[in-house]
């Protein structure tokens, strides 16, 4: 699915911490790329670098040496503003705790980072209605985060990534706070809009199951790749029980 375009790609990316008395390195020269279109999963256990993978793929952080490139441009030519905007554009965060703002409506959240971009107020207005109604939350958007329920929330989650129309979902423990039901149908929803946009997803995640849905796994120990392979994706809940 998609073309042979890089959407991101890491080169001899390390990244070190320092510590107390000694450098901790949580990735080691990774080298890796992410074409458009593609559903990539990134499994790995407590400590191995995964974390540090996701603020890398996500432009969060810089690496101690090597590159990463965003659209084949090199982030560390980016000044502050210009990654920021950068990140505004090309990707949708998608996060384990929401990261909703329990002040504002529904709506609002999703209209957030268009606000953020100074976009017209008209047309925000209908991206932030379309994306709701992509999610089937219409009849929430007035409703409070605080009125929803977690599969809900996760799904605002959704439509505020796709409010700026990124070239990358980058979901990070998306069912971590949900329960296995709320949790399956979420997956479900990202992995049917994957394949209906041809977007780029990315899901770093320690659960199997969650995994399963990507067309590619990518496994990190110790700050390294330890196996990179294309798997087939299951469609949905239905796929794993037939199993």
């Amino acid at each position: 699915m998609g073309t042979a375009k890089d959407v991101i790609r890491l080169e001899k990316v390390t990244k070190e911490y320092a510590m107390e008395k000694s450098t901790f390195q949580a990735l080691r020269e990774v080298s890796l790329s992410i074409k458009h279109g593609e559903f990539v999963s990134i499994v790995g256990p407590s400590g191995s670098g995964k974390s540090t993978l996701l603020h890398m793929l996500g432009c969060l952080d810089v690496p101690t040496s090597g590159e990463v490139y965003l659209g084949g441009v090199p982030v560390s030519n980016m000044g502050g503003d210009e990654l920021a905007e950068a990140r505004n554009r090309k990707i949708g965060f998608v996060f384990q705790a929401f990261n909703l703002a329990p002040t504002l409506t529904v709506f609002k959240n999703v209209e957030l980072p268009l606000i953020i971009r100074e976009e017209d107020e008209k047309k925000r207005e209908k991206i932030a209605r379309d994306r709701l109604q992509a999610v089937g939350l219409t009849p929430k958007m007035a409703n409070m985060p605080s009125q929803l329920s977690g599969g809900e929330k996760q799904r605002v989650a959704i439509a505020r990534a796709l409010a700026t129309d990124p070239d990358i979902i980058l979901a990070d423990e998306p069912t971590g706070n949900l329960d296995s039901k709320s949790g399956l149908e979420v997956m479900n929803f990202i992995s049917a809009l994957w394949k209906r946009k041809a977007i780029t997803v990315i899901v770093v995640t320690h659960e199997p199951l969650v995994a399963a849905y990507a067309e590619r796994k990518i496994s990190i120990r110790d700050g390294m790749v330890e196996k990179d392979a294309r798997q087939k994706p299951i469609a949905s809940f239905g796929d794993i029980r037939a199993k």
